[in-house]
């Protein structure tokens, strides 16, 4: 197993991330106890000391079958991570009950690592807001122990972890986000590793093959990759790809099942980061992927919009909500965006299109993206 210092610790490069355990009928929130303590167990025995769950994982129970398995191990032998839930803003003033409770579910005393989970369009303000003492309960908790290291994730755009940062940086120790060479220039994970680094903050990875997108290719990309490294296993690329970041400390895996954990920790037997070649072959197979809408976001457009839609913003999450068949993300950033200035507030005058340098039919793109919203 590869490890990576972290202060004065020395943490697993693999995370197993406990939030696509193992399930019975295929009902999530049913998890197979007895195939997730097996998982676990070849985890340790395997080298893996980081282990990552939070409040809202099949549906609340992640914690306590964590909880329940990892208690049987030594607690000086394991880190173990949670997160407070603020993607649901009822959750804002809870902050004391929640901990109290994950304490409980996890049957610790102390969490190695806690993160303000997913902060984005939706919650920025809410984190920042003084009124709900979030940032001041759980910097209370660190100084009496029972909070380690803490740090925070992100699924939102670049500004709104400079905001984040810009409040609350000098106290982050650390920052989760999602990272693979889809994303590298899909979602900004380039600027966000940079907007990281210029914080001397690390990066913790998660969804490192996109929900499995990775883990298999196109015949033709599949070809390109064989012809670098013959022996290399389609979903290693995407970990080799991490590996060549060196601001990565813990890159995280939500495995399912027995079969990709063993496959991942193989992988994780040693560290063989791209060359320049691989790096520009696998960008180019990401960039050929993740295809979408061409904007260029020269917001010529914008000066034309009646409605003063942010048209560029709106193909970007276009684009995402697209490629991924659906998700989170753009339903997530788009609940903060005002009524008249979403997608569905474009009257369809073509007045943007007129100025489009990429000639995009920005009018139907839009009506497209309010109809997808709705399935």
């Amino acid at each position: 197993m590869v490890y990576k210092k972290f202060q004065d610790l020395e943490l697993s490069a693999l995370g197993m991330g406990a939030m696509r355990l193992p399930v019975i009928d295929k009902n999530d929130e049913k998890i197979d106890e007895s195939a997730a303590a097996e998982m676990v167990k070849y985890a340790f025995e395997q080298g893996i000391n980081y282990f990552d769950t939070a409040w809202g994982y099949h549906s609340g129970n992640s914690e306590l079958v964590m909880g329940k398995i990892l208690s049987g191990y030594p607690r000086e032998k394991f880190y173990l991570a949670t997160k407070f839930p603020g993607y649901d803003l009822s959750n804002m003033t809870k902050v004391e009950e929640i901990f109290e409770k994950q304490l409980k579910k996890c049957q610790v005393s102390y969490f190695d690592f806690y993160l303000f989970h997913n902060v984005c369009e939706m919650n920025i303000n809410e984190y920042l807001d003084k009124k709900y003492g979030i940032f001041e309960y759980l910097m209370k908790q660190k100084e009496n122990g029972r909070i380690r290291h803490l740090g925070f994730s992100a699924h939102g755009s670049c500004e709104v972890m400079r905001r984040f940062l810009e409040a609350y940086g000098k106290h982050m120790e650390f920052c989760q986000i999602q990272l693979n060479y889809i994303d590298w220039k899909f979602q900004e994970a380039k600027e966000k590793v940079e907007l990281l680094k210029a914080y001397d903050i690390p990066v913790w990875v998660m969804e490192p093959v996109r929900g499995g997108t990775l883990a298999s290719l196109s015949d033709e990309n599949t070809e390109k990759l064989k012809a670098l490294r013959p022996d290399e296993k389609i979903p290693a690329w995407a970990f080799r790809f991490i590996q060549t970041i060196p601001e990565v400390v813990v890159t995280l895996s939500g495995m399912s099942n027995f079969e990709q954990l063993e496959e991942n920790i193989h992988t994780f037997e040693t560290e063989k980061p791209l060359d320049s070649k691989e790096m520009d072959t696998i960008l180019e197979i990401a960039d050929k992927m993740a295809g979408g809408v061409p904007c260029t976001a020269c917001h010529y457009c914008t000066s034309h919009c009646p409605q003063g839609i942010d048209i560029p913003s709106m193909l970007k999450l276009y684009n995402e909500h697209t490629f991924t068949g659906g998700g989170f993300i753009a339903p997530m950033a788009l609940s903060a965006v005002p009524e008249d200035k979403k997608p569905s507030a474009c009257v369809g005058c073509r007045s943007c299109e007129a100025v489009c340098p990429q000639q995009i039919k920005i009018s139907e793109v839009l009506s497209d993206f309010v109809e997808k919203l709705k399935a």
